[in-house]
């Protein structure tokens, strides 16, 4: 089990820790931040009033094993930064939980109708990830960034409240 608890400027060093690189900062991040990534950039995330930052906290040992975000927009919220650090955790599970863990969050604390996130076109785990949270690509929105002579390009998915609350509701029911 995880559980998302609050980020503050005491978790900054280990998050920092974790980015490696100029790719990675924007596979975790987008475009926004820069390298070497700073206890600066995340401040100006801490006192965005439309951005709530986590720590992602494994239950059985109580070590925090990534971090996530969700940017409150005018008539939806966006999932980003999400990394789960350490890539012997990758491929556990914990990434769906972590979803399902934003999500819950997200519809139970803001008005909205709608979720979604960025990730791009290669991650083909994350997108897959994704889809089994209930995610869907909306093929209208793509964007494109350059890195290190690379073309990354950004897809879109998007979730309905409905949608969410039904798969939760299957979940429940089929345990």
């Amino acid at each position: 089990m995880i559980e998302l608890q609050s980020f503050t400027i005491d978790d900054a060093h280990t998050l920092i820790s974790k980015i490696k690189d100029e790719k990675m900062l924007l596979q975790f991040a987008g475009p926004k931040y820069h390298f070497p990534f700073t206890e600066d950039q995340l401040l100006g995330d801490l006192s965005d009033e439309n951005r709530t930052l986590f720590k992602i906290i494994d239950l059985a040992n109580h070590n925090t094993i990534g971090h996530a975000q969700i940017f409150l927009k005018e008539k939806t919220f966006l999932l980003g930064r999400i990394l789960i650090w350490d890539e012997n955790n990758r491929g556990k599970g914990y990434g769906k939980k972590v979803m399902q863990e934003l999500l819950k969050y997200g519809f139970g604390h803001f008005n909205r109708d709608l979720a979604e996130l960025n990730v791009y076109d290669w991650n083909t785990g994350a997108i897959e990830c994704y889809k089994k949270v209930g995610f869907t690509i909306d093929p209208d929105i793509k964007n494109e960034v350059q890195i290190d002579g690379e073309i990354w390009v950004s897809i879109n998915m998007k979730i309905h409240k409905s949608a969410f609350e039904l798969q939760e509701l299957n979940h429940f029911t089929s345990m």
